[in-house]
């Protein structure tokens, strides 16, 4: 049973910290990280052996440097199987560059991400239009391993490289209004081919967002590379959101703004199929798509005599941490 609409949850009301971190080894790995932190102690970031001539996006030089100089984060990783780097940099959803999953690394290559602009708007104290090496700057980077899940029903384990959005929202003072976070992708037609389509279904820009307490959730964070490198155009380059226990299009790309409201953002999904995809959109294998069931999922890689079939965790495996932030809400209905 829900026992009160999103709209009408009060700051006072939403998920204190306290209690999404009463995970005792949630809590060792924090306490394991924030020792690094203090200390200035880190590890090296893994050193990842690619297939030979498979191209290596390497990003901006300052980039490229800040990810040498990062700690490397296992605290709030997942010890699957590594999804192999040809798959996570070939196999995309990136509707700005076509639909195809081959689309986004056929036709991104030549987008220009350096210099690159981010504006902080909204339920903030300190709002402006920053460059992104100036927001990425103080934060030291992480590396975290997550499970992705599609919601078509495919999934990936990708070793992310970047920060807490929390930390770096703390960083602007949100105000007691800041309900929700809303997030948009960079609208560039003359960049973007999916943009100029005359046969997309999509209005852009891409817009995505979630509930304040999702977004200074921990495992939630900001991604600026993968595999030890930059983040590829084609995976979101420069800077997309991770939010593990969602869906993938949750996890909106190449991000320009960033605005704390006291409302409940309109999403580029829920906006054009309701019916198929909500606002919250938690992996939930008890809730099946309305063309599919999300019971299981396809694990890349994967071929027509081995599918790699495992199944769907709720919350894809990362209920003992999330799950808290929910109670109460009818998962079915808020889905």
């Amino acid at each position: 049973m829900l026992i009160k609409k999103p709209d009408s949850i009060k700051s006072s009301e939403i998920t204190s910290e306290s209690v999404y971190l009463n995970r005792r080894h949630f809590m060792r790995g924090l306490l394991g990280t924030t020792a690094l932190l203090a200390t200035g102690s880190a590890n090296a970031v893994p050193e990842y052996e690619f297939e030979k001539d498979l191209p290596i996006y390497r990003g901006p030089d300052w980039m490229q440097q800040k990810i040498r100089e990062s700690v490397r984060n296992t605290a709030l990783s997942t010890d699957d199987k590594l999804t192999p780097y040809f798959h996570v940099m070939s196999y995309n959803n990136f509707y700005e560059f076509g639909t195809g999953k081959k689309d986004p690394a056929r036709h991104a290559q030549n987008f220009q991400t350096d210099p690159w602009k981010v504006e902080i708007s909204g339920e903030v104290g300190k709002p402006g239009v920053y460059n992104l090496e100036d927001l990425i700057k103080p934060h030291l980077l992480e590396e975290r391993i997550y499970r992705l899940r599609c919601v078509e029903a495919w999934s990936m384990v990708v070793p992310w490289m970047g920060l807490s959005l929390g930390d770096l929202l703390k960083k602007f003072d949100p105000t007691s209004k800041a309900k929700y976070v809303e997030f948009t992708t960079l609208h560039d037609p003359d960049q973007m081919p999916g943009q100029r389509s005359r046969f997309s279904t999509l209005e852009w820009p891409y817009v995505e967002g979630l509930r304040i307490d999702e977004a200074m959730h921990p495992l939630t964070m900001l991604a600026v590379g993968v595999y030890g490198n930059a983040m590829p155009p084609q995976n979101g380059a420069p800077l997309r959101l991770v939010v593990p226990w969602k869906y993938g299009f949750k996890s909106i790309k190449s991000i320009v703004k960033i605005r704390l409201t006291d409302k409940m953002p309109n999403t580029t999904w829920n906006l054009m199929a309701p019916q198929e995809y909500g606002f919250y959109s938690n992996v939930n294998p008890a809730v099946d798509h309305p063309r599919w069931s999300q019971a299981s999922e396809r694990r890349l890689p994967s071929s027509l005599f081995n599918p790699n079939r495992v199944d769907t965790l709720p919350f894809n495996g990362y209920a003992d941490e999330v799950a808290e932030l929910y109670r109460g809400m009818d998962l079915k209905k808020w889905f």
